[in-house]
């Protein structure tokens, strides 16, 4: 009883504890089940080999053998070296690919066009102009986030200190053409929502969350902050992990912390959420994943699946583009353009996975195959400063983001981080050579260097043409028209009629 006594004194307050450091505990359970899942298979192989040593030694002691055999365990312990190293090597190769196909267990590969998506002012731009509208804020910008619900970026700013939480959050209009530049502070009650993500001791969200929902994490990136009704509220989508030997990421719904009471609510119901509930970082690993879309040697050696297009002209942001949906209010999507694994930088599909996700499973993601293909980013940018070099790029002026918006079409925009003045939106090859428009901010058409046959902007400017030569055709009598077109002889023509009627309406009075 005493002994037992003894034991119980060490033993509970330890696990109270560990109970009480949810954090804490959660992240080492995240972690070793991780390492559990890469060294199972070898532990167990290991543990095959010592319980074979344990059964020779027992049946020869049986036998009258003794406990020699010292030949015999040599040859037994080398063989679980080898094997226990080949199973380890093998399973971090094999669970590797495991682990993509596990994320791919949701994915489509289709070749229908990506659905039509609305343009957006680039997050270079958003992310630019999110400072100069702070005021008289002393924090520093954590996060910006694009919410296409709204259509507005939204600016997380931490106060400074290490006792201290978030000061400020800012949603602001950032037009994609147009005057509106509307914005809206929403300052947090310090005293009473003093948490923030990566905090110190009890001013840690994260630890926060982990009280009210212990075995879930979050992506420090995936957070962000909305503003309703003067009130600032801090998003952070929320993951678990699932599997034994396989172990990956499922969503696990929100953490909605109010910056004005210092609630936290953790919920699964995500309708009503003012911005993407589903992980960025999620969203990202999916697409990842589309390496497997083949079998394992295809893996194992690159030739199977896509990767981001990692090219200079979307430095900055070049992956998972939340974008709306031009034809579906309040549904969005994150969208990637893809090129193929190896050399190769031209863009050859697109994938989308929806910013919004009911459920614990993951979200469907959607591989669209692009025909024909587009150029690299980077080559489109070469052909836009080309064919338009009166208005790119003069100045701080320069192409931003060249991203997917539907039906097989690019846009890009043009300008500076404080005022976008074009976009040039565009087609694959058409006809030897990429077809380009560019227009106005707001969509209003200007010129094409190359237009796509049958398209809208063919029709467009069939109709300017049309509209101008009626207007030529309707000009009054007598009306000399374009002088361009004249030669020299019929100007000089025409400067001598000219002379002749100024002088004769002279003598006349």
């Amino acid at each position: 009883m005493g002994r037992a006594l003894r034991v119980g004194i060490v033993v509970l307050p330890v696990g109270f504890v560990l109970w009480y450091a949810s954090y804490y505990t959660t992240i080492a359970v995240w972690e070793l089940r991780k390492l559990f899942a890469w060294f199972a298979l070898p532990l167990l192989a290991a543990a095959a080999v010592l319980v074979g040593r344990l059964l020779v030694g027992w049946l020869r002691r049986r036998a009258g053998h003794g406990t020699g055999g010292g030949d015999t365990a040599v040859v037994l312990g080398c063989l679980g070296a080898v094997v226990g190293l080949g199973l380890t090597v093998g399973w971090l190769v094999y669970g590797s690919y495991l682990q993509d196909r596990a994320y791919m267990a949701t994915a489509q590969v289709v070749t229908e066009p990506v659905p039509a998506l609305a343009a957006r002012v680039p997050y270079v731009a958003g992310k630019a102009q999110a400072a100069p509208h702070l005021g008289d804020v002393t924090g520093e910008i954590s996060d910006i986030t694009y919410l296409p619900d709204s259509d507005r970026f939204a600016t997380l700013v931490e106060r400074r200190g290490w006792l201290a939480g978030y000061e400020v959050g800012l949603v602001q209009d950032v037009p994609l053409g147009g005057e509106s530049r509307s914005q809206e502070r929403c300052p947090f009650d310090v005293s009473r929502a003093d948490a923030r993500i990566s905090g110190w001791f009890t001013h840690n969200l994260g630890r926060k969350i982990s009280a009210e929902r212990r075995w879930v994490r979050f992506e420090a990136d995936d957070a962000y902050v909305t503003c309703s009704n003067g009130t600032p509220v801090v998003v952070v989508p929320l993951k678990r992990q699932t599997g034994i030997l396989v172990v990956t990421e499922r969503p696990a719904g929100v953490a909605l912390y109010d910056g004005r009471t210092g609630k936290l609510t953790v919920t699964t119901d995500t309708a009503a959420v003012p911005g993407p509930s589903y992980p960025i970082s999620l969203a990202a690993r999916q697409r990842e994943g589309t390496a497997a879309v083949g079998g394992f040697s295809d893996w194992w050696f690159e030739r199977s699946g896509w990767d981001a297009s990692e090219d200079g002209a979307n430095e900055g942001n070049e992956s998972e583009f939340t974008l709306r949906y031009g034809e579906e209010p309040g549904r969005s999507a994150y969208v990637t353009p893809l090129t193929p694994q190896g050399e190769a930088s031209s863009v050859v599909a697109v994938s989308t996975v929806p910013t919004r996700h009911q459920g614990g499973g993951l979200a469907p993601m959607t591989v669209h195959r692009l025909d024909p293909a587009w150029s690299s980013p980077k080559a489109l940018v070469a052909l836009i400063k080309a064919e338009y070099r009166d208005v790119c790029c003069y100045n701080d002026d320069q192409v931003f983001e060249v991203v997917p918006t539907g039906g097989g079409t690019w846009t890009a925009t043009v300008g500076s981080e404080q005022n976008v003045r074009y976009r040039v939106e565009g087609k694959g090859q058409v006809g030897g050579r990429e077809a380009t428009c560019l227009k106005a901010a707001d969509g209003a058409l200007i010129r094409c260097a190359y237009v796509v046959p049958g398209s809208p902007e063919e029709q467009e400017l069939a109709r300017r043409e049309q509209q101008k030569r009626q207007q030529a055709d309707a000009k009054p009598p007598g009306d000399p028209g374009d002088l361009t077109g004249y030669t020299n002889e019929q100007l000089a023509e025409l400067q001598r009629r000219m002379t002749e009627e100024i002088g004769r309406r002279l003598k006349t009075g």
